[in-house]
């Protein structure tokens, strides 16, 4: 598909959007992959500024100048959500406020401005309403939504940058793993620093190249993913790539605690409230390899994976085998969580936001 060159803040609105899903797309082969859709939103503010009206523009490449600070030092941070359609024909978001309010905790970190709650929900609401004949149907995925702040002003000093960008577009998906996972826990790279001093509790685009390595050598070594430890002692897990990483034992679910190393997950955070209405016990704090090791289930969630069961974790020479299936505990969470997402079970604590 040939993209436009979308050069500065174009209002050029005027490309008609059908209600009815996209022509040309088989939702059946639809993968984790960028799909080109029609509007992107654009919003611009000043260093010392704050935020104000953006607009939708056609979907295409962007100009920015070489010096620009997201390319050269990395000031910038980005978020991911979807939207949903449900069975009767309707668009959900899932806790967008959310997103906003994490999108803020990271901006401030990166000394960036950055767009209030309802400025950042009614962006992400236009820009799903202008592609929304691009949300799948019930069952064949989601529109993945991704916001982006970055510094595009230009500065050859080690300094924030003079202006900053709101870039908001989408692509629908499907699932970004296919089945369950085996997992390869990396003992030689890091994540992020342990603590509160380093950026791993934030979605700062520089947090993500450095996983390549590991995760290149893991897959190749036949494994979907890396399981980070903690930085500081080399014996507690962390997160996995992309995702945040649960263990069960009985009754008892562990996640590693938010100390400043791990992002806080919205999907983590709706898990935990899920689980205690379950009847669940979760506690948040240190877990131990060994720890996971003994476990009789783990899973994985994130925006990306939703919910994910994991088959097996190798750990040096150790390999260890959990539960998996529709019985697992990840799975009934799983039920729930899309079962609310997509409207099949009843919202009964808000998390859901109509925009059509």
């Amino acid at each position: 598909m040939s993209l436009p060159s979308v050069l500065g803040n174009s209002e050029d609105n005027s490309k008609s959007v059908a209600v009815e899903n996209c022509a040309g797309i088989n939702w059946d082969e639809l993968g984790f992959n960028p799909v080109p859709t029609d509007f992107m939103y654009v919003m611009k503010c000043a260093k010392g500024e704050k935020f104000s009206e953006g607009s939708l523009i056609p979907y295409g490449n962007i100009e920015i100048s070489p010096f620009a600070v997201i390319l050269n030092y990395g000031q910038g941070i980005f978020e991911g959500l979807k939207a949903y359609r449900t069975e009767d024909g309707c668009i959900l978001l899932f806790r967008p406020e959310e997103n906003a309010q994490r999108m803020k905790i990271g901006a401030d970190r990166l000394c960036m401005p950055s767009p209030s709650i309802d400025q950042f929900v009614a962006a992400v609401k236009q820009t799903v309403l202008a592609n929304k004949r691009w949300v799948p149907p019930p069952g064949k995925g989601s529109l993945y939504i991704r916001p982006l702040l970055m510094g595009t002003g230009a500065s050859l000093n080690l300094s924030p940058a003079p202006e900053y960008t709101l870039l908001i577009y989408c692509s629908p998906v499907t699932n970004y793993h296919k089945g369950s996972l085996n997992l390869k826990v990396e003992s030689k790279f890091y994540r992020a620093i342990s603590g509160t001093g380093g950026t791993g509790g934030i979605k700062s685009v520089t947090n993500y190249a450095p996983v390549y390595a590991a995760s290149i050598e893991a897959k190749a070594s036949g494994f979907s993913d890396v399981l980070f430890l903690d930085s500081a002692t080399g014996k507690n897990i962390e997160e996995v790539s992309a995702c945040n990483v649960f263990v069960v034992k009985g009754n008892a679910i562990c996640t590693p605690a938010t100390n400043g190393a791990i992002l806080p997950g919205i999907t983590r955070k709706s898990i935990i409230e899920i689980a205690l209405d379950m009847g669940y016990q979760v506690t948040e704090r240190a877990i131990s390899v060994e720890e996971m090791l003994d476990a009789d289930e783990v899973f994985c969630t994130g925006t990306a994976v939703v919910v994910n069961s994991v088959s097996s974790v190798t750990y040096k020479e150790t390999r260890t085998e959990y539960k998996t299936g529709p019985e697992t505990l990840s799975q009934k969470l799983r039920k729930t969580l899309v079962g609310i997402q997509t409207g099949c079970i009843e919202d009964t604590k808000g998390w859901t936001v109509r925009i059509d």
